[in-house]
Parts: C-alpha cells; structure tokens; sequence
C-alpha cells in the first residue's frame, strides 16, 4: 500500500466520484480508477459499493479512510518538520451562511495571511447538512449551530449570536408567540438548526405559525419580510450586514431564546496540522465568545 494510493482513495471518498478525486489530483480518471482497483486487490477488500455513477464507501472503506486521514496528517506533519516551513496541505471548510457572511471572512484573512501555504476549501450550507459533510469526510470541520450529541465528533462553541425576529414596519407589539399564531414565515430548508428554533419558540409558546415558505437566502427572506409577507429569524450580525435591514422592525426573543453559540465540529479521529492552524485563530473558552 502506497501513499499515493492512500491519497487517491482518501479523494474518492471525499468527492464521491472519480472524476472530482481526478479533478482535485490532476490526474485522469482512468490513472485514478486503475489505482483505487489496485489498492482494492493489494488489500483484498471492496473499498467502494458502486451504484449509478457514484461511488459509496463500503464497510472496509470506512475503517480505512479513518487510517487514510492519519497516515497522510502524520506524513504532512512530517514533512513540515523536517523541511522547517510553515504549515501546508488542504482544509477542507464547511459553514452555515450566516457564518459564512459575517464571521468568517475576517477569519480567513487571518489565517491566509498566517498560512499561505494551506489552501481552503470553502462550503455553505445548513447546520444539518454540514455535520454530515464532516461525518462523511467531505469536510475537516464545518461551522454548526446544533448541540455536540454524535459520539464521532468533537468541537469547541466560537462565537455566540443574538437571534431576532423580523417583521413588516406595520408588525404591532408582541410579547408571545401566541400573538403570532397563523402568521407566515420564511426559513431555510429543514436542515436549518435556526429555523428549527423559530419553530420550538412557538411550541413552547404553545402556538402554530402559518405556512413556512423556504428561501435559499438570508436576502431572499429579509426581501419578503419588507413586502409585508410574514416573519424571520435570523442573527443581528447577518440582519445588520444586509441593506434594507432598517426597512423592518426587529422583535428581540425571550432571554431563553434569544442566544445560540455556533461551534466548529470535527471528527474525533480527524485532527490535522490544518485544522490544529484554524483552531489557534478562535476562541478557547467559551467566555471568550463575542
């Protein structure tokens, strides 16, 4: 077993297709694919299950991939020692949009000022959708809002946001759900931990909201928000970075409801000089939170 076939498998499995692991290599598919079949006959197991196009790792897959990301951070470690420059290799990093709008591009600048030589893969999405990118390997870490309940990871809380309903300037006062029932929201889809919460703010209210029409942007929601179509939650920082955000009124939540901490999450047994990098531009402690 070669380290170059390590670090072919590893890109399989994280693109999820042969075509991105040859993209991501500069390699041609069929180097790659003949490679993947040779570490796959050396190893005498079936690494992948192969189904329309797409490339699922098996069982022994799985377990390998957990060494591949071991072996490869040691031998990127060492090279770095050895040769005494600055850190190098890729990180692979996934975020909520608002993180991604407001929190991290002061962050990146940082850390590409301190580490040229790391590149940085970015991606966006729900909180839900970016746990299962790290769970599946396809991110290093990603920034989440969700409690730390899966035993495979591990994090550290990073920032804390004030959460805030948004409203048409014709919107009355409220103090409770229940003044809302029936009103209209915008959220993202179901993955979307912020809109989960809207959601339980009104359960504990014991309140129903109208229907809930997903959006794919925070812009998209402040948008029909000003027209007068129905409520939004969303962070004061993503609210205030945004313009029109004068043109509604803004409803702070009960004390209960009105704070969630975003965390950067990452497998227990997936710690690389990259992520150890990021992890010495943040927060360490939660009083450390802003």
């Amino acid at each position: 077993m070669k380290l170059s076939e390590l670090e072919i498998f590893q890109a399989v499995a994280e693109c999820g297709s042969v075509a991105g692991a040859a993209q991501r290599l500069h390699r041609v598919p069929s180097n790659v694919t003949t490679r993947l079949r040779q570490l796959e006959e050396d190893l005498g197991v079936q690494l992948f299950i192969r189904s329309n196009q797409r490339l699922q790792l098996a069982p022994s897959g799985h377990s390998l991939l957990e060494y591949s990301r071991q072996i490869l951070a040691l031998v990127a470690e060492a090279r770095q020692a050895v040769s005494g420059g600055g850190a190098l290799g890729t990180l692979t990093l996934g975020s909520m949009e608002s993180s991604a709008a407001v929190r991290i591009p002061p962050l990146l600048a940082e850390f590409h000022q301190r580490y040229p030589h790391i590149q940085l893969d970015l991606t966006t999405g729900a909180s839900g959708q970016m746990l299962e990118q790290v769970l599946s390997g396809h991110c290093m870490a990603a920034f989440v809002n969700a409690p730390l309940l899966h035993p495979a990871l591990e994090g550290r809380a990073v920032y804390r946001e004030e959460m805030l309903i948004i409203a048409p300037r014709s919107q009355p006062v409220f103090t409770s759900a229940s003044e809302l029932a029936g009103r209209n929201l915008y959220a993202f889809r179901s993955h979307c931990s912020y809109r989960r919460h809207f959601e339980e703010w009104f359960r504990a209210g014991q309140s129903v909201p109208g229907k809930i029409y997903e959006m794919e942007s925070y812009h998209s929601m402040l948008a029909c928000v000003i027209a007068g179509g129905g409520l939004a939650m969303m962070p004061r920082k993503m609210l205030e970075s945004m313009p029109g955000h004068e043109q509604v009124s803004i409803w702070p939540v009960a004390e209960d409801w009105r704070w969630l901490d975003t965390w950067l999450v990452w497998r227990r047994d997936a710690m690389t000089p990259q992520l150890r990098a990021l992890l010495e531009l943040l927060p360490q402690a939660p009083a450390d939170i802003t």
